[in-house]
């Protein structure tokens, strides 16, 4: 499952990423917003990120995409939440190696940087990538984990 969250200056893209999920035939929860009226990116942020970081969803390894205008508040409010990793791409190398290196389990957009085909590009290298599982990867995403378990309750 995709979960999908954006604020106003996200919508647009937003909608293309829909586009993209449904001509490929994935199955998605869109939680908003659904118009282009202001909306504080946080709610969507959170909205996303807390069923991608909850641990059975985790388990099934369910995903997020988050579009806000810079994609930076969205990353940060979205790094708050305990299992999740979001990773903000411009770039599909960036969206590729955010799964390949760092597990990341949210990609987030930025809907006033990136153009729609750049967003479906950068969307299907993350969806089509996987964790290598590299020990030197999966050490560094433990470390993080480790740090979660400690520091977040």
């Amino acid at each position: 499952m995709i979960y999908l969250g954006s604020d106003h200056a996200g919508f647009s893209l937003k909608q293309t990423v829909v586009a993209l999920l449904q001509q490929r035939g994935v199955e998605f929860t869109d939680l908003g917003t659904h118009t282009e009226e202001p909306a504080d990116f946080t709610d969507y942020a959170f909205a996303v990120a807390e069923k991608v970081g909850d641990s059975d969803r985790a388990r099934r390894g369910d995903l997020g995409i988050l579009v806000c205008g810079s994609g930076v508040g969205m990353d940060i409010a979205a790094n708050k939440v305990k299992g999740v990793r979001a990773a903000l791409a411009t770039t599909p190398y960036m969206g590729r190696q955010s799964r390949e290196h760092d597990d990341a389990n949210v990609l987030v957009l930025a809907g006033r940087v990136i153009t729609a085909e750049q967003a479906m590009e950068i969307t299907k290298a993350f969806l089509d990538a996987q964790f290598d599982g590299e020990e030197r990867h999966a050490r560094r995403v433990q470390k993080i984990q480790s740090y979660e378990e400690e520091h977040l309750k």
